[in-house]
C-alpha cells in the first residue's frame, strides 16, 4: 500500500467509527434536540388534520428528496451532475431543512463513509453494532463536527464556497423560518406535523439506509462493504436505499438502474436537465456499465467525486 494510502487510512480508523470515539463522550446538545423533536412528533399524533398531514408530506419531499438526495448526495458528496449556482444554492437550503447538519459537515462525513465502508474508520457501520449506525454515531463521537484539517482534506470545494459556509453555520435557521410560518398559517396542528413529525420520520429514512441497507437487501454487484438494495427504504429515502447500486457506483446521478428500481431523486434530476438545469449528469445503466475499477483509496481515483465532464 501506497504512503499516501496509509496515511488516509490511518487518518480514518484514527478519527471515526464506535472504537475511536469511546473517549469523547456523549453529545447532550444533539441528544436533546433528538429527544425534543421526537417529543414533537408524538404530539404531533393529537393534532391530526388532513392539511397538516399534506403540508409535512410536501416539506418532507422538499427536504429529503430536493434536499439530502438530490443536493446533500448526488449533487455536493459525488457530484454526479452540475446545477447553476442559485439552483444547488437553493437545493443546499431545502436540505438544511433535514436538520441533518450543515453541507460542509454532512459531506465530509459522506466521503469518509464510501472511503471507509464497512472497515475501522466508518463513521455509521453495522459492524460497530445495529443501534451505532442508525442513531449512535451522531450522539456520541465527533463524527458530524469534524476538525479543520479533515474537512480541508475531504471537503475543500464546500470550504471555499462562501455560500456553503453560510448555509453550514447557519443550518439551523431553515427549520425555524418554516416553523414560524406554519404556525402563522396552521396553528399548532402545522408546526407539529410540518416541522417535528416530518423531521423525525425524515432523519430515521436517512438512518435506515446507514443501518437497515448495509444489513438487510439483495446485493447486485459484489461490492467491498455490506452494502444492499432495499425496496422500502427506497420508497421512504426517494430512491436512496438502491444503496448497493450506489456503491458500486458512487458518481452515478441514477441509484436505480433497473425499470422497477424507483428513484423519485433520478427522476427529478432528470427533470432538470430536461428544464436545462442540470448538466453533465453522469448515470449508469444495467446495459452500459464501466469497468470494474482497481482498489484504491484516493477519493478522485476511487471515483468518488466525479472528475469528468459526464455522459449526458
Amino acid at each position: 500500500m501506497s504512503e499516501t494510502n496509509t496515511e488516509l487510512r490511518v487518518l480514518g480508523s484514527s478519527g471515526y467509527g464506535r472504537a475511536a470515539t469511546k473517549d469523547d463522550g456523549f453529545n447532550w446538545g444533539t441528544a436533546a434536540a433528538m429527544l425534543l423533536f421526537h417529543l414533537g412528533a408524538i404530539a404531533a399524533l393529537f393534532f391530526f388534520t388532513w392539511k397538516a398531514f399534506f403540508v409535512a408530506c410536501f416539506l418532507w419531499w422538499l427536504s429529503g428528496s430536493l434536499g439530502i438526495g438530490m443536493s446533500y448526495h448526488r449533487l455536493l458528496t459525488h457530484r454526479g451532475f452540475k446545477t447553476p449556482k442559485w439552483v444547488e444554492y437553493f437545493l443546499t437550503w431545502c436540505a438544511t431543512l433535514a436538520l441533518e447538519g450543515g453541507p460542509i459537515f454532512w459531506v465530509a462525513t459522506h466521503r469518509i463513509h464510501h472511503q471507509f465502508s464497512d472497515v475501522e474508520g466508518d463513521p455509521h457501520s453495522p459492524i460497530d453494532g445495529k443501534w451505532w449506525s442508525h442513531m449512535g454515531w451522531i450522539l456520541s463521537g465527533r463524527s458530524m463536527h469534524h476538525d479543520t484539517t479533515t474537512l480541508a482534506r475531504y471537503v475543500p470545494d464546500l470550504t471555499k464556497d462562501k455560500v456553503h459556509v453560510w448555509l453550514t453555520k447557519y443550518h439551523w435557521t431553515s427549520n425555524i423560518i418554516v416553523g414560524v410560518i406554519l404556525y402563522a398559517i396552521g396553528g399548532l396542528p402545522w408546526l407539529l406535523w410540518g416541522v417535528f413529525a416530518r423531521t423525525v420520520v425524515g432523519l430515521h429514512a436517512t438512518w435506515a439506509v446507514n443501518s437497515i441497507t448495509h444489513m438487510w437487501g439483495s446485493r447486485r454487484f459484489a461490492t467491498k462493504d455490506l452494502s444492499t438494495n432495499n425496496f422500502l427504504v427506497a420508497l421512504f429515502t426517494w430512491g436512496e436505499g438502491w444503496h448497493n447500486n450506489h456503491h458500486a457506483h458512487p458518481v452515478s446521478a441514477r441509484h436505480g438502474m433497473a425499470w422497477y428500481e424507483i428513484d423519485l431523486n433520478w427522476y427529478g434530476i432528470w427533470l432538470l436537465k430536461k428544464l436545462g438545469l442540470a448538466r453533465h449528469v453522469y448515470k449508469v445503466t444495467l446495459d452500459n456499465l464501466p469497468p470494474k475499477p482497481e482498489l484504491v483509496r484516493d477519493l478522485k481515483a476511487a471515483g468518488l467525486v466525479a472528475t469528468a465532464a459526464g455522459n449526458d
